[in-house]
């Protein structure tokens, strides 16, 4: 009897630890979120490939402190938002398969989180409104109008977070 009560207290305790990592592995996960300098968005070819490419990373504080007060409201805290050009081959594949990856690095510390799930193309001229500066007029030649402006959102379905050669993996926006 003492032994199994004994097992059932380290089995808590064990719990207890693995909650302080994870609650460490999402804190790290959201710094590098807000430091790295490009998100890295990995879509699906038509021919089942994946194909990667560095993106304006939003969710920067330094390059885009603009954004950092749209951050903080959303809902889901590991939201990412990516614009791109509707006439970009990265938008033919969302449109066949939404299903991409997004991952954020410090690479002189091997440190990464890479996000999941199935994105969204965003209507909303709100949203759309709120993730947008003037200076992209020359990415968006019409402005905020401009139909060759898509913005793109994730509510990340999985993650995984790697440093010094451990994995750890959690479910964004699960508290």
């Amino acid at each position: 009897m003492k032994l199994e009560k004994i097992y059932k207290i380290k089995s808590k305790l064990n719990e207890v630890i693995q909650d302080m990592e994870l609650d460490e592995v999402k804190k790290s996960s959201l710094e590098l979120m807000e430091t790295s300098k490009a998100a890295y968005l990995t879509t699906i070819d038509s021919e089942g490939y994946p194909i990667t490419r560095a993106m304006f990373n939003l969710r920067n504080k330094e390059q885009f402190p603009e954004f950092s007060e749209f951050f903080s409201t959303q809902k889901n805290k590991f939201v990412i938002y990516i614009s791109t050009n509707t006439s970009s081959s990265k938008i033919d594949h969302i449109k066949k398969n939404p299903k991409i990856a997004v991952y954020f690095c410090d690479p002189e510390d091997f440190k990464g989180v890479m996000f999941g799930g199935d994105v969204e193309i965003i209507e909303d001229m709100a949203i759309k409104r709120k993730v947008w500066l003037d200076w992209w007029t020359r990415y968006y030649l019409e402005g905020l109008d401009d139909p060759d402006y898509t913005l793109l959102r994730l509510l990340p379905k999985s993650a995984q977070f790697y440093y010094r050669l451990q994995k750890v993996q959690f479910e964004p926006g699960v508290e």
